[in-house]
């Protein structure tokens, strides 16, 4: 890959470091293989979708020269495919009545004691009045809507589409599954619908939608919902370092930020939670 030319005390404090060592520094051209417009791009891959180009192909297209009718077209028509994500998910969900979203891996299988909590989970906030939001693909996904499924509770799914392992399961209410190109539009959907959040063991997906509710929380962007997080062996290391680490010794939150988050091992606990919380306000979307 093409590197900048670096300044000359750069290049000199190399040459000190590497001298003696038998190599030979060479300063690459920057223009080596530089592609000037997206056609240039196009061309070199065959036409195939931007989206389907290898990282380096990404890397190289993000410093390529536009000219302004490209970067309109371009532009534009994203922006209009955002605003078309907007608007369906706000169609589909704005009369789904009090939902609990489910965050959790597309990795766990159904032999998964997670998987297994997940799908009691779903089914007890169901019976308590609540209908289920996921993701939508497999994993704790699928079981939190299989759970809300079983009871006959409201499941919706919020599938993104991706290269790998994202695909929507069965369990999903067929007029409520919303498919999504933009992680963004879609977490304006789990955290704008939602009238609280419980978070299965996950990875940096789930991370992601986690930390998207608690920042927006602890900012006050929305109320104070209820985020639970099931498995205190999974989630405790975590924890442990948020509080040494950014309470205690660089002080980059609150102490009272620690209490937006509660660990619990059971899925009856999960959902008392829940109900505690509520039992103190009239059930509504949270829009």
């Amino acid at each position: 890959m093409t590197k900048l030319k670096k300044t000359s005390r750069t290049k000199a404090s190399d040459e000190a470091l590497n001298a003696g060592s038998g190599q030979t520094i060479v300063q690459p051209n920057v223009n080596d293989n530089k592609v000037t417009s997206i056609s240039d791009i196009r061309e070199q891959t065959h036409g195939e979708r931007t989206v389907q180009l290898d990282d380096e192909q990404r890397i190289r297209k993000a410093f390529v020269d536009k000219d302004w009718n490209e970067i309109k077209i371009a532009d534009s028509w994203q922006i209009f495919k955002v605003m078309a994500e907007f608007v369906e998910g706000f169609e589909k969900m704005s009369k789904i009545g009090p939902c609990v979203s489910i965050f959790g891996s597309a990795r766990t299988k159904p032999d998964n004691p997670y998987y297994q909590m997940a799908e009691e989970i779903a089914s007890k906030l169901v019976r308590h009045g609540y209908g289920v939001i996921t993701g939508g693909g497999p994993g704790i996904m699928e079981a939190g809507n299989k759970g809300a499924r079983a009871e006959g509770g409201k499941s919706v799914g919020l599938n993104i589409e991706l290269p790998f392992e994202q695909f929507h399961n069965i369990y999903i209410d067929s007029d409520k599954i919303i498919n999504f190109d933009y992680f963004f539009v879609r977490k304006v959907m789990f955290v704008k619908y939602a009238q609280g959040f419980i978070g299965m063991p996950g990875g940096f997906g789930t991370l992601d939608e986690l930390f998207e509710a608690i920042t927006l929380i602890q900012t006050k962007k929305i109320g104070r919902f209820p985020i639970v997080l099931v498995g205190t062996k999974y989630w405790q290391g975590m924890f442990d370092w948020i509080k040494t680490a950014m309470l205690e010794d660089e002080h980059n939150i609150s102490p009272e930020d620690m209490d937006l988050v509660q660990l619990v091992d059971d899925a009856a606990s999960a959902v008392k939670i829940i109900d505690d919380f509520y039992s103190k306000y009239l059930l509504s979307p949270n829009f």
